[in-house]
């Protein structure tokens, strides 16, 4: 199956997320906040369409933004929080995109002035592993850690910790706690699903796993088969949960990473080429499409949709070095349980 987009279709939709960027930095959502991880989702996607400038001053607002713990607040309007409390996968996704960066660009000397920031997010992350292994998802405004975890928010994170390691092992500045946390957690993701609140009829719960690079192998192949006509909508793309009758551009793309990472080639160019009815005229994408009702649902084009289509499109067309980040997290063995975790095996190890 051939590619459905020009490389020069790409690049406008990249211009379009540039073209939405705030004054300060930001990349907003829609409706007007700017959360660190969908931030970093469009400042990669700038960077593969060789937007470097725009792409920078998003880093130079992660710097400016980044609160002393490492964190940054899950909801920014014009440079104010409006959601005071640290998510965990937010924080930890500033490590992905600063290594994508580095390998897109080759640029030390933009690594090494990020470092300091991706070294605070990472050690905020780490700080809220529980024993077992599983990380919780936020840091309230008080300073309480949460009560639970969740499974793509963890799988994000596992990345992000991976990530984070190759970064400081590129910086001379091994963290091996970061390596530790992230051998941990790929075991809880892989082996206790126990460990997570019960998100099942997202689909993201569904392939993040893989996405997030935890579960490779006949495990993940046996995932996606299991809950494929769930979620899949031929000819449209796959829905944002079980229950609802809306595809999601966003979502639709990250599988396609998902499929790419584990071979899965003619699947994932048919997926991509599916869900081109959401683009609009100018680059631009379309949220979501609600197809009982035959409307766009929510009736806005997101700049973090108009992302995961480039970042799609550049794994499926190799044109950057930074092409095989979701593929490349999946190098690393998951299958090292501790005491802690509670397997049986692991008491002898």
């Amino acid at each position: 199956m051939t590619f459905p987009l020009e490389w020069a279709r790409v690049v406008e939709t990249a211009r379009s997320i540039a073209a939405v960027q705030e004054p300060d930095g930001g990349i907003p959502w829609p409706e007007g906040h700017v959360d660190a991880w969908n931030h970093v989702e469009c400042l990669m996607a700038m960077s593969v369409a060789g937007l470097t400038g725009p792409a920078r001053r998003g880093y130079d607002w992660l710097a400016r933004t980044q609160r002393a713990d490492g964190s940054w607040p899950m909801k920014l309007v014009a440079g104010e929080a409006v959601e005071k409390g640290g998510e965990s996968n937010h924080a930890a996704y500033v490590a992905v995109g600063v290594w994508h960066e580095l390998l897109v660009t080759g640029d030390e000397a933009f690594a090494r002035e990020m470092w300091p920031v991706v070294r605070a997010a990472l050690d905020f992350v780490v700080g809220l592993q529980t024993t077992r292994g599983e990380i919780v998802w936020e840091r309230a405004a008080d300073g309480l850690a949460a009560p639970y975890a969740l499974l793509t928010g963890c799988s994000s994170i596992y990345q992000g910790l991976r990530c984070g390691v190759l970064l400081g092992e590129h910086l001379g500045d091994p963290q091996p706690d970061w390596e530790l946390a992230a051998d941990q957690l790929g075991h809880v993701l892989t082996a206790h699903p126990e460990a997570f609140a019960d998100k099942s009829r997202f689909s993201m719960d569904w392939y993040y796993p893989i996405l997030g690079g935890a579960l490779r192998g006949p495990a993940a192949h046996a995932r996606l088969a299991e809950e494929w006509e769930t979620f899949v909508e031929p000819g449209l793309g796959i829905r944002c949960v079980s229950d609802q009758p809306w595809v999601t551009g966003a979502e639709s793309c990250e599988l396609v990473l998902a499929l790419d990472a584990l071979g899965e080639r003619e699947r994932a160019l048919k997926l991509f080429a599916d869900m081109q009815h959401l683009r609009h005229e100018d680059g631009s994408y379309w949220t979501g499409w609600q197809f009982v009702n035959e409307k766009w649902f929510p009736h806005e084009r997101s700049a973090y949709t108009a992302a995961a289509v480039v970042l799609a499109a550049d794994a499926l067309l190799g044109r950057t070095p930074g092409a095989g980040i979701f593929r490349d997290a999946g190098r690393y063995p998951t299958d090292r349980p501790t005491a802690a975790c509670g397997c049986s095996h692991a008491h002898s190890r």
